[in-house]
């Protein structure tokens, strides 16, 4: 375990600052320490990459091995933002570097990237491991408290028992998704004193919140593959397909998480947002009535209930009768014609109510931070403020689950932790 080093309360001397010992700092700090700079890394916590360990249960998906157009495509609109970044690094360059550290990954799936060992404590301990060959400093329980700007210029960092001076800081201190593994939002304040915008931060990849209450019957009830949109306008009925999971409180499960943000973003202006869940992709409303109206006409004692159980675990199949209004123990013949239109509609578009998420304490990433228009795509440079760079979740941009995110960490601190040892060079010269 790395001793904690708290830095000296006189002043440190740096070629570069990273702020934030997470996978974009780790990678940052060895970036511009491979070109020679002299890096002082300071991280809150009693070890840096204390959040890196929770990725993936503990398995570490960090990478996706789609080809650049897919991957920029999953982060929406602003993905291209993202472009010089895998230009200089790509999923593959990323796995190369991992195997030059003595940490082999392999792909079990051929998309989803794992260390071999599949324990996220391989990934923390490599960067760390290089990070201290190269000579960095990593000072552990060390809080930032504030940038140090003198007559307009960036001079380094103010942290709880001293300074360090560096012409160059990096910025990674990640979002406010689970606090307890140390997101504060403390970048926020930081970029807000150098004088960038801040797009409002809200939780994504997070589990939602819904007003019906019988979702608590079907909790740990998990539907695979189903469809999930949101049912307002402009937004697309394509949705998003994959698992959802029915918990105590709502929805969970792939296929949500990753449309939880659009709904994060959408409770912000709205009190309740409506979702809708295709039950069995492939089916139609009209195909289920037909279906329906055979089971009518052959009659026999099978209640609806047990005839859904072919397609949907029980309790859910039960659940969805109850909502559609239709008795889950009557016989098919004993259900009215416009009741099995309402279950048939039901099933290939089930309605749901969000009211909330569950929060900065179940959200695995941030949507929102440091507005891209502040930051320069080929050095990650704020517009704002000459010699501060941005990496990581800090940045308002953010993909799905399945090594999105963090690649995205990992790659965004190469390219800062290299344009600030290059910002370095060219200054001294």
């Amino acid at each position: 375990m790395l001793a904690v080093k708290p830095i000296p309360s006189e002043v440190e001397i740096a070629d570069v600052a990273v702020v934030g010992g997470g996978p974009a700092g780790l990678m940052a700090a060895i970036a511009a320490a491979e070109r020679g700079r002299r890096v002082v890394l300071l991280e809150q916590l009693h070890r840096p990459g204390v959040k890196l360990l929770a990725t993936g249960g503990g398995r570490c998906n960090l990478a996706n091995t789609l080809p650049t157009d897919e991957f920029v495509a999953r982060f929406g609109r602003q993905g291209r933002f993202m472009q010089p970044a895998l230009a200089a690094m790509d999923s593959r360059g990323l796995r190369l570097f991992f195997d030059a550290l003595g940490m082999p990954t392999h792909a079990p799936d051929g998309l989803h990237v794992y260390p071999v060992c599949e324990k996220a404590l391989t990934v923390q301990a490599a960067l760390v491991r290089r990070a201290r060959q190269l000579g960095a400093a990593v000072r552990t329980g060390a809080r930032v408290t504030g940038l140090w700007i003198a007559a307009g210029r960036l001079r380094g960092v103010q942290a709880d028992g001293g300074r360090v001076a560096a012409p160059r800081v990096v910025v990674a201190t990640g979002g406010r998704g689970y606090p307890r593994l140390g997101a504060t939002g403390a970048g926020y304040e930081l970029a807000r004193q150098a004088g960038n915008i801040l797009v409002e931060p809200t939780p994504a990849l997070v589990p939602l919140v819904t007003r019906e209450t019988w979702v608590r019957g079907c909790a740990g009830v998990s539907v695979s593959p189903a469809r999930v949109w949101i049912d307002f306008a402009r937004q697309s009925r394509a949705g998003i397909i994959g698992d959802v999971l029915f918990t105590h409180t709502g929805l969970s499960g792939p296929a949500v998480l990753d449309l939880s943000g659009d709904v994060a973003a959408l409770l912000a202006k709205h009190k309740e947002v409506p979702l809708r869940i295709d039950l069995a992709p492939g089916t139609t409303a009209a195909q289920w009535s037909d279906r329906f109206d055979r089971w009518q006409a052959a009659g026999g004692a099978k209640t609806v209930r047990t005839l859904l159980d072919r397609y949907l675990p029980k309790s859910l199949a039960g659940a969805v009768c109850v909502a559609a209004g239709v008795a889950p123990a009557l016989r098919p013949a004993s259900v009215p014609r416009a009741q099995r239109r309402t279950l048939a509609e039901h099933l290939a578009a089930l309605p749901l109510t969000v009211v909330g998420t569950e929060g900065w304490d179940h959200a695995m990433v941030t949507r929102g931070g440091v507005s891209l228009k502040e930051v320069a795509p080929r050095t990650l440079e704020s517009r704002r403020l000459a010699g501060l760079f941005f990496a990581g979740e800090v940045l308002d941009l953010d993909g799905p689950s399945g090594g999105f995110n963090l690649q995205w960490a990992f790659l965004s601190g190469r390219l800062a932790g290299t344009a600030s040892a290059e910002a370095g060079v060219r200054h001294a010269d």
